[in-house]
């Protein structure tokens, strides 16, 4: 509403008010600089500060002072900072809120004397996003001591959602930094990238556009912004129900049991209050659901678990399936007539919007982002679909209705393919047919070697919609359940009721199947928005996983009391991971004897067989084993982990991940022993790394002993037909005399002797 002179009405809010008056300055006429400069005065103006300036991030991730009022106007465009550095590179770096009574205090704090900010102690800056990544930097900055409300920093926030329309355009100078990499659209050309599901297939290239351009960011009326949004978010949960009973109705188990899980989120309270919120402090419904997203996508870009990560494309899918009914439109596909076989193209794509083209013409999907545990990968299993992820700047080079052949299994895609590609597409076409079927034959046979060693196939899983794969494979049981996945999708901690749903529903699901479910995992690069967890130098040796679970007990005992509870008389099986000490483990049993005791007491049923085991990971456990394998019915070994740990090597850092190879010496004499240990002492214990997943690692730890193994679903086929071609005896052997060599690595004896024996690997 406006007043009768145009100006914003009485009565309302101080950020309504600003937001108000920005608008008029984003309307208005003039160059991005002079617009920015007026918009620093009117900050600083109104949120009573002597300082307020803009910086913006220049290619080289440099972050330039852009405008200031209060600071030296000459050093405007001459001050830099490199993200990282200094109060303002660290709001860019962690793409997150800063607000300090006594800046000069902070250990982060840098002095630039051609700014001339000496005078100045308290400070407050967010980030300026857009598109989920940190555009630039606004801070404001007073004399005197000054501890900033929430409200002035979720002011500044809402600020910085206007002002990212400004910075991220091409006027800052940035269109000369972006090659456009056009080829023509004549030439073939090959496209590399990362297998995420495996295949091959050809087709027209359809171009997915899902992201709409926000017009308006600023609201003239919060009340009818939130009924449009009211209304919107109503047809959305009706489209989105009307989706579910179709894809049911195509037995497609798989996409029914991902969009209940959808389903979930898009009625998340915490998800659509905020936006309310947004709406609330002056933005238009569009502007607010694209802040809270913006807002989202910064807090989780840091997590390095892909499987975490990804379910950040769950919610993007929602902001631009909600974004179109806000337009008034259903889906991005229903922009046109599709060909006959469609090859999908997409910067990212949530699983839902997968599920709205005709899957009777879907062929392949080609993505810029994405990775093989992403909800549209999995949806795209099983719709047989193939998935190659990571194709860097294939929405520009591929036009529409191109023809293209995706290569999953080596995760290539040929755009206007020649000839003689087209020949050879049709001949591995053939190959694939044969060894699929190959495969499907021997889900039914159980996984034995030729001299009769039977090994125990398990999959790894985190969510209701791995579990039918149980069935798909033959697997015998679940030997891995990522219990921290519900957790980090949600706004708050998940109590005790929704933790019992969901894990009985998984027991049901798996049936006869044991299902060892891993207690929350979280800390390091797995952060939870509702957990109050400091920034650590060292995520990977810091708190996380049972130390936090030890430290919050009130946050593992209900976790342990939902498990109990959702047995409700069947097998449990409990393992606790990054144990360092047989005294942790102590700990953490006792927590679960005092749970177990509380069910009994309140008269719910106890587990029929319980069993408690630990995840090997940390290598200081090794060294207690003998205190440690009398107490526990079954260990797990964590491989990832372990390794980097053993190796003093981060696994997620390129230089060294790769430098210490997991077929060495060390680690197969290590696991060799680690087995020997178990056997001896009748404790049951299997590997659910990603060592499992590929054949000849998988083979090389049957050769040190392990006779059970939890993997991937896609890996079965692979790792089963390894298996049933493999004599343990004679790997044994040998493995034992690589155990001593003193070389860096024994992968290529491993691939020989695979080469001669006839073991496909």
């Amino acid at each position: 509403m406006r007043g009768a002179q145009g100006g914003p009405a009485p009565g309302i809010s101080p950020s309504r008010r600003l937001l108000a008056r920005l608008r008029d300055v984003m309307a208005g006429s003039g160059t991005i600089q002079s617009r920015l400069d007026k918009i620093v005065k009117l900050i600083a103006a109104e949120m009573v500060a002597e300082v307020c300036s803009c910086y913006v991030m220049r290619p080289g991730d440099v972050l330039e002072l852009f405008a200031t009022i209060g600071l030296n106007p000459e050093a405007v465009h001459r001050t830099r900072l490199r993200v990282g550095e200094g109060l303002v590179g660290e709001i860019a770096l962690t793409a997150r809120p800063l607000a300090i009574a006594n800046a000069p205090s902070h250990p982060n704090f840098a002095y630039r004397p051609e700014t001339g900010e000496d005078p100045y102690q308290s400070l407050v800056g967010v980030p300026i996003l857009r598109g989920g990544k940190v555009r630039g930097v606004l801070v404001i900055q007073n004399a005197k001591r000054r501890n900033y409300s929430e409200e002035e920093v979720e002011t500044l926030q809402t600020i910085a959602m206007v002002v990212a329309e400004l910075v991220a355009g091409r006027d800052t100078g940035e269109q000369g930094q972006i090659a456009t990499g056009s080829t023509g659209g004549i030439l073939p050309t090959r496209l590399g990238g990362l297998t995420i599901n495996p295949g091959l297939a050809q087709g027209l290239a359809v171009l997915h556009q899902s992201q709409l351009t926000i017009r308006q960011m600023v609201a003239d009326d919060p009340n009818e912004e939130l009924a449009r949004f009211n209304a919107a978010v109503d047809t959305m949960h009706a489209s989105l129900d009307q989706l579910l009973e179709t894809t049911a109705a195509s037995g497609v188990e798989e996409g029914r049991d991902i969009l209940e899980t959808y389903l979930m989120f898009a009625r998340d309270r915490g998800w659509l209050g905020r936006i309310h919120e947004a709406i609330n402090a002056g933005l238009t419904a569009e502007a607010a659901v694209q802040r809270v997203q913006n807002d989202m996508r910064a807090r989780m870009a840091h997590l390095t678990d892909p499987y975490i990560r990804e379910r950040l494309y769950d919610f993007d899918d929602l902001t631009n399936r909600l974004l179109l009914h806000l337009s008034g439109k259903v889906s991005a596909a229903d922009s046109g007539t599709l060909p006959d076989d469609v090859v999908l193209v997409a910067r990212s794509i949530g699983p839902a919007e997968l599920l709205d083209y005709d899957r009777r013409r879907l062929r392949a999907l080609i993505l810029e982002d994405g990775s093989a545990t992403s909800h549209v990968a999995i949806v795209a299993r099983a719709l047989d679909i193939p998935v190659v992820g990571r194709v860097s700047e294939a929405m520009s080079l591929i036009e529409p209705l191109d023809p293209v052949i995706v290569d999953g299994d080596h995760g290539q895609v040929f755009v206007r393919p020649a000839e003689d590609i087209q020949e050879l597409f049709q001949q591995n076409v053939e190959l694939r047919a044969r060894r699929r079927q190959e495969y499907a034959e021997l889900a039914r046979l159980p996984p034995e070697s030729r001299d009769g060693v039977r090994i125990s196939l398990n999959i790894n899983a985190g969510l209701l919609v791995d579990i039918p794969h149980l069935e798909s494979t033959g697997a015998d049981g679940v030997g891995l359940f990522r219990t921290e996945i519900p957790f980090m999708v949600r706004t708050n901690f998940p109590d005790v009721a929704s933790q019992t749903e969901f894990y009985a529903k998984v027991l049901d699901h798996a049936g006869e199947r044991p299902v060892h479910f891993r207690t929350l995992d979280v800390g390091g690069d797995k952060k939870l928005p509702y957990l109050d967890a400091q920034d650590q130098e060292n995520p990977a040796l810091g708190w996380r996983a049972i130390r936090i679970g030890l430290d919050r007990p009130a946050m593992l005992r209900a976790q342990l009391r939902a498990l109990i509870r959702a047995a409700a008389g069947r097998e449990l099986r409990v393992m606790f991971p990054m144990v360092a000490s047989v005294a942790e483990f102590d700990a953490a049993r006792r927590l679960l004897d005092m749970e177990l005791e509380r069910a009994r007491r309140d008269g719910f049923p106890l587990p029929r067989d319980l069993r408690v085991g630990v995840m090997l990971e940390v290598p200081a456990l090794l060294w207690q084993l003998p205190q440690l394998l009398p107490r526990i019915d079954f260990l797990s070994v964590g491989s990832n982990d372990l390794a980097q740990y053993l190796f003093a090597a981060d696994r997620g850092n390129p230089k060294v991940a790769r430098r210490y190879d997991p077929l060495s010496p060390p680690m197969l004499n290590m696991l060799r022993t680690l087995v020997r240990d178990c056997d001896a002492a009748g404790v049951p214990v299997s590997l659910c790394g990603e060592m499992a997943s590929r054949p000849l690692e998988a083979m090389a730890l049957v050769g040190v002993g392990f006779r059970s193994l939890s993997m991937t679903p896609g890996a079965f086929g692979a790792v089963k037909t390894m298996i049933r071609r493999l004599e343990v005896g004679p790997l044994a052997r040998y493995v034992d005399t690589l155990c001593g060599s003193a070389e860096a690595s024994v992968r290529e004896r491993l691939k020989f002797y695979a080469m001669d024996h006839g073991v496909p690997v």
